[in-house]
């Protein structure tokens, strides 16, 4: 299994607006994507505006389609003007 880390820092007061937009695409996520396990949003307790996606995938094949998906890709563009800089993404062998 592939696991992803995202980090995203959102503009102040457009927490809500990414949550809404995350919220959204994890529906998609799971009414297409057989091969995803795990697409978990959460929020820093430090710091309101710092969030982390958490992903889990059976396979290679299976995080390409995530990242190939329509459904990703208008997540994306939803995603960019809330956030205060580049997401940071990390990629891990699960154990």
């Amino acid at each position: 299994m592939i696991a992803v880390i995202a980090e995203l820092t959102v503009q102040a007061g457009k927490g809500a607006e990414l949550e809404a937009a995350v919220a959204e695409l994890v529906e998609q996520i799971r009414r297409n994507e057989p091969g995803n396990r795990e697409y978990r949003l959460v929020r820093s307790k430090q710091d309101p505006n710092s969030y982390r996606i958490f992903e889990l995938y059976d396979d290679q094949a299976a995080l390409e389609l995530h990242g190939k998906s329509d459904h990703f890709r208008a997540a994306g563009k939803r995603f960019a003007p809330l956030l205060a800089a580049a997401p940071k993404i990390e990629y891990f062998d699960a154990v």
